[in-house]
C-alpha cells in the first residue's frame, strides 16, 4: 500500500513542478493539479494540505535528494583525486538539470511563495550541498579564499541551471558536453 501512495505523490509532484513551471504558482489551481494527474482537485488533499504543502515538499524534496548526492558523489569517487569527486559533482548535477528543467524554474520563480519553515529547510540543504562543492574544490584550489571557491560554485549552478532557457537546441548529451566543458573552464580559473 505504501508504494502506491509514493507513486501518486511522486506523480502528483512532478505535474505540479510541470504545471507551475509553465503558468506560475498562482496560475495554477488544486483542481488543475489533479486533472493532470487524472483525479479531482479535492482529491489531492489525501496526499498534501494544500498547494503551499505540495510546493514546498516539491522543493524540500529535490534540495534533500541534491545535498544527499551531492556528499555521497564528494566521498565515494576515487580517494586519491579531488578531480574525480569534481567530475563526479559535475555529472551529477548535469543530469539533474538536464532531466528536471521544470524544478529549477519552479525554484528559481516560486521559492517565495513556500511557507517561511520550510523556505529556511530548503536553503539549509542547499548550503550543505554548495559546501559539498567548496570542499573538493578547495582541494583542487588550497590558496583560494572559500568566499572565492562559494561564490564560484554558485556562479557555475547558475551556468548549469540554465537548461530551461538553453537545453533545447541541442541532444541532451551535446548539452551535458558543452555545460561540463564550460563548467571545468570556469572553475580552472580559480
Amino acid at each position: 500500500m505504501k508504494t502506491p501512495t509514493r507513486n501518486r505523490r511522486a506523480e502528483i509532484l512532478e505535474a505540479a513542478a510541470d504545471l507551475f513551471a509553465a503558468r506560475g504558482f498562482h496560475g495554477v489551481s488544486i483542481e488543475d493539479i489533479g486533472a493532470a494527474v487524472g483525479v479531482s482537485g479535492p482529491a489531492l488533499y489525501r496526499h498534501f494540505s494544500g498547494k503551499e504543502a505540495l510546493l514546498a515538499e516539491m522543493l524540500l524534496d529535490i534540495s534533500e535528494r541534491l545535498r544527499e548526492q551531492g556528499a555521497r558523489l564528494a566521498t565515494t569517487a576515487d580517494p586519491d583525486t579531488a578531480e574525480a569527486a569534481l567530475d563526479a559533482l559535475l555529472s551529477g548535477h548535469i543530469e539533474f538539470a538536464l532531466t528536471h528543467p521544470a524544478l529549477i524554474r519552479v525554484h528559481e520563480r516560486e521559492l517565495d511563495n513556500v511557507p517561511e519553515q520550510a523556505r529556511r529547510a530548503i536553503r539549509r540543504l542547499q548550503r550543505l550541498y554548495v559546501e559539498e562543492w567548496v570542499t573538493v574544490l578547495s582541494e583542487l584550489h588550497p590558496a583560494c579564499p572559500p568566499a572565492r571557491l562559494r561564490a564560484a560554485t554558485h556562479a557555475v549552478f547558475g551556468l548549469l541551471n540554465s537548461t530551461p532557457r538553453s537545453a533545447g537546441e541541442l541532444a541532451p548529451e551535446a548539452m551535458a558536453d558543452l555545460l561540463r566543458t564550460m563548467a571545468r573552464a570556469a572553475l580552472s580559473r580559480l
